[in-house]
């Protein structure tokens, strides 16, 4: 417990008297941006901004919360992320080829820039000008998998292909702080391999912390603890929260456990992007430096989609995927300052990279959000590009004989299959895309494929499907997935009655105005269910 005491005090002695009213500030900048329909860490940016300007600097808590903002968050990943997935062409063979390609070509970028003799540009070599290069070539994990979060993506394809991606670049970025600095890990580091076997007693462990506050202690003391495991031996202490997290992906709590998380690291994030927002003000070169490099991001997004496309994704994952990562990374800032302290890069080039970071979060954020709607304005376009051979569990679909559709195969979804299959029996889909879950309803004889029921895609895999439902059931455990679900059928003509699962009783007329008929609200109905539960057993209660 000492480490953890520790970690609480230096957070609280670093609160001074001016931070509530920077979060306050923050509070009504996030607020704004989501009345405007726009995800609330584009306000949490602008406040940094607007904060900066007025000459506030950020300070040791607004650090400490950002650390533990980004810490919790790799951890959180960590506990949903298979290892295997990793290993899969089209998130090491596209985040290898993209590093290597931007890297490449902005250095080539800023090399011609510098003959022209642009302001700040003139005088860059070519190791000053890889380094820009490489700084830039990264996405930001944090930004991506906030917005993923936001569309209650994190599980859909091109979540996980956008995550694997970052995980691949966050190895990279190990890497390179590991050579810059010109030191190897230490010896102790190979100690690491003993949390392989270490794994199933952690595992035990969390058998025992129930689903209360000893569940969220239990992963805020693995997440830093791990964290700082991996920065004594000389590692990132990043990665030791990730791998934390891995050591328990398979465990059945991981979920319950990512989820009690949720709410602490979403609160320490919003220090991380005001931090942002104020840690450089630039000056008007700079500036126009970081507008002369955002120019380059389109063409950014446009590999990471040819290269999706290469490796067979179907055109909306691609699509989707190329604009989660439309954004440069934190990771570029530690990149500046390497190479500013080894004399590299003047220390100016820290705000053109803060100030490029900062806006590419700031257009990247309504462009993600607004994918699917581009999408189907563009669809006959976008797919030009889509390759006739296609990855195994992005096949067609036989499903000729289906008249019922459930998306979202949990405890609900699963419910609802077996109610629907006594009605229709052989002519109930399920959706889903938990591999482990999706095995389990096959060995048990249903049938279920592997798809992401927010994606277009899944009805032009199977021809003709949404015309011939005489019902779709949407159970997915985030609102607007069932909302993004709703839209697709409508938006392919389907004829279907829809029904939805929903938790708060606000989410209901948002449903309904979508096209859903029917919405079961959960908590509700459950009392509801338990009361004629108890007067069918028992009589009159």
């Amino acid at each position: 417990m000492d480490f953890q005491e520790n970690q609480v005090e230096s957070l609280l002695l670093s609160i001074n008297t001016q931070d509530p009213f920077w979060i306050a500030i923050a509070f009504v900048c996030g607020l704004a941006v989501k009345l405007l329909g726009l995800p609330p860490l584009i306000g949490f940016l602008i406040a940094g901004f607007l904060l900066h300007a007025v000459g506030a600097e950020s300070g040791e808590f607004l650090r400490e919360t950002a650390d533990l903002g980004v810490t919790l968050l790799l951890f959180t990943i960590g506990l949903k992320l298979r290892l295997k997935s990793l290993a899969r062409g089209e998130v090491w063979g596209v985040a290898s080829i993209h590093m290597i390609v931007v890297t490449g070509l902005l250095a080539l970028f800023a090399l011609l820039l510098a003959r022209l003799q642009l302001p700040l540009f003139n005088g860059i070599d070519l190791a000053a000008a890889l380094m820009i290069g490489f700084a830039l070539s990264f996405s930001s994990t944090v930004f991506a998998v906030k917005v993923l979060e936001t569309l209650g993506a994190s599980a859909s394809r091109h979540g996980r292909i956008s995550i694997g991606v970052l995980i691949i670049q966050d190895i990279a970025a190990v890497a390179f702080i590991a050579i810059s600095a010109g030191k190897l890990p230490s010896v102790w580091a190979l100690a690491l391999l003993l949390l392989i076997p270490l794994r199933h007693l952690l595992q035990r462990l969390l058998d025992y912390t129930g689903h209360g506050e000893l569940l969220v202690l239990y992963g805020i003391v693995l997440a830093l603890g791990g964290a700082d495991l991996f920065e004594m031996v000389g590692m990132k202490a990043d990665l030791g929260a990730l791998v934390f997290g891995m050591l328990l992906t398979r465990h059945p709590k991981s979920d319950e456990l990512a989820k009690a998380l949720m709410g602490f690291k979403d609160i320490f994030l919003v220090g991380f992007f005001l931090s942002v927002g104020m840690t450089a003000m630039p000056g008007w070169m700079e500036l126009v430096a970081a507008l002369v490099l955002l120019a380059f991001l389109p063409f950014k997004v446009a590999l990471y989609f040819g290269l999706f496309s290469l490796f067979k994704l179907r055109a909306r994952a691609a699509w989707q995927s190329s604009l989660n990562l439309a954004n440069y990374s934190e990771f570029g800032l530690i990149v500046g300052t390497i190479a500013a302290a080894s004399g590299l890069l003047p220390r100016e080039w820290l705000a053109v990279f803060a100030i490029a970071l900062a806006i590419s979060f700031t257009l990247s954020a309504p462009l993600a959000t607004s994918g699917d709607t581009m999408y189907a304005r563009w669809r006959e376009r976008i797919k030009i590009f889509e390759r006739k051979n296609r990855l195994t569990d992005d096949a067609d679909l036989d499903a000729e004989a289906v008249e019922v559709v459930v998306i979202g195969m949990g405890r609900l979804g699963s419910a609802a299959y077996d109610a629907f299959a006594e009605t229709f029996p052989g002519r109930v889909l399920g959706v889903d895309l938990d591999e482990q879950n999706i095995r389990r309803h096959q060995a048990a004889g249903r049938f279920i494929v592997m798809a992401d029921g927010t994606n277009p895609d899944l009805w032009s895999r199977a021809s003709g499907l949404p015309q011939r439902l005489k019902w779709a059931v949407l159970c997915l455990p985030n609102h607007r997935a069932n909302i993004a679900a709703a839209t697709r059928l409508i938006e392919y003509d389907a004829k279907c009655r829809i029904a939805a699962t929903s938790k708060f009783s606000d989410e209901v007329e948002a449903l309904q105005r979508h096209g859903v008929e029917f919405v079961f609200n959960i908590y509700a109905e459950a009392g509801a269910g338990f009361a004629n539960d108890l007067r069918r057993r028992f009589g009159p209660v």
